[in-house]
């Protein structure tokens, strides 16, 4: 059977019948948006703990995964869209909205009998862990395109197909672009895998995995930001967003404003890039010498011109250089001028291991993930100026893609993509 037989076959409605068979409402699994914690960053940095583990909000102006603290495990997945027409669209988005809601909040898994199929996977037990699951939805420039979804006048502004930088390595690679992206973090991996594939049963007919990478998030060593597989603290100048007048500057799309579109307030820029680290080269170089690449100490995450981490570093009193060179990745992706104040990047990267290429050497590296209210004024702004610095003898960036992710779901009758689509 084609995909086009296959299609007309399912009809617009055939893949929601099949996708809400053992669908579970919050209101089955006995939990309701008042027993989430906020999707604040603070908040869901503690959660609130439950029977089920720890729980973070579903329900708000902004997607949760986005300001929540990065969480253990992850898995960063991209799809095609194979729903036929518009109409089937907007059911798979009430699909996505009634799984993540009901994954997120976790409870009793419904009793099946003996002669149906099993209405979860059973990865998890009888019971489903909260575990802090996010979800994050993101949609693709493609999607939007041509007669598909009648979709062309509601691009969000700055969404395009993610452009190969310099010293990219994505000639001939299959882990590029998409319709639609799905972040998923939880506090354990098979929270993630098993969220994956009960949104994969749910959504059959209507999407296709393009492609999929995992990340963790280690735990801070000895304290502090986490480190990355190079051996450096990773994410320590990522802005405050615990400051909302931050967070509306710098990561927040504003509906109306300009040229975006109304429907895209609340929702933000995602930029997915998988960056392999040449780690056996990079074992032999000395510590100086990585050091100032990265302009930071190796030990304690310090800049070199400070003693700790959260230290602030002092450029303009090195305007040449002599502590933090001039090339020095720190110093290119964020000068700290007034300028560049507008530039920064909310990053929110897990490390990855992906076993052994041809050759027999090390397939590791980082899924950098960043959000950002303008892709342009932002990420692409720091991309160029890192373009050529040392550390590219280094790293590999080979996959990846741009994304807009969906403003948050408002309240029980809400559904993703309902400003899009028509709610």
């Amino acid at each position: 059977m084609t995909m086009s037989d296959r299609h007309e076959s399912l009809g617009r409605r055939g893949f929601l019948r099949q996708a809400t068979a053992g669908v579970v409402g919050v209101a089955a699994l006995g939990v309701s948006a008042a027993d989430a914690a906020p999707a604040d960053a603070s908040a869901a940095a503690t959660g609130a703990a439950t029977g089920s583990g720890r729980v973070i909000a579903f329900e708000g102006p902004h997607q949760a995964g986005i300001l929540t603290p990065p969480q253990a495990a992850a898995a960063f997945v991209s799809f095609d869209v194979i729903a036929p027409d518009r109409a089937a669209l907007k059911e798979l988005f009430a699909v996505l909205t009634d799984r993540v809601r009901a994954l997120t909040a976790g409870g009793p898994v419904p009793a099946t009998d003996l002669a149906s199929a099993p209405t979860d996977s059973g990865t998890l037990g009888p019971v489903l862990p909260a575990d802090g699951l996010t979800v994050t939805v993101g949609v693709g420039a493609s999607l939007f395109e041509g007669n598909r979804f009648g979709l062309g006048a509601l691009r969000p502004a700055q969404l395009t197909a993610m452009p190969v930088f310099p010293d990219d390595d994505m000639a001939h690679s299959t882990e590029l672009h998409g319709d639609l992206s799905l972040q998923l973090c939880a506090d354990s991996r098979d929270t993630v895998t098993h969220a994956l594939r009960d949104i994969a049963k749910h959504t059959r007919g209507a999407l296709q995995a393009r492609w999929k990478i995992d990340g963790t998030h280690s735990a801070p060593r000895p304290s502090g930001t986490p480190r990355n597989h190079l051996g450096f603290k990773d994410g320590i100048a990522n802005p405050d967003t615990t400051d909302s007048s931050v967070t509306d500057a710098l990561v927040w799309t504003r509906g109306g404003a300009g040229t975006e579109p109304a429907w895209t307030e609340g929702g933000s820029y995602q930029v997915i890039r998988i960056i392999r680290m040449l780690v056996e080269f990079w074992d032999r170089v000395s510590l100086d010498e990585q050091e100032r690449m990265i302009g930071r100490r190796r030990d304690s995450g310090a800049p070199l011109d400070g003693s700790a981490e959260t230290d602030v570093p002092a450029y303009r009193a090195d305007p040449q250089g002599l502590y933090v060179p001039m090339d020095a990745h720190i110093r290119l992706a964020n000068p700290r001028t007034a300028a560049t104040t507008s530039q920064q990047i909310l990053r929110r990267g897990y490390n990855y291991e992906r076993g052994l290429d041809v050759d027999g050497n090390l397939d590791l590296g980082l899924v950098f993930c960043c959000y950002q209210q303008d892709v342009s004024r932002q990420f692409a702004a720091v991309q160029t100026r890192l373009a050529g610095e040392p550390l590219v003898d280094y790293v590999s960036p080979t996959g990846g893609g741009y994304f807009f992710a969906l403003p948050g779901v408002r309240g029980p009758h809400d559904t993703f993509a309902s400003g899009l689509l028509g709610g």
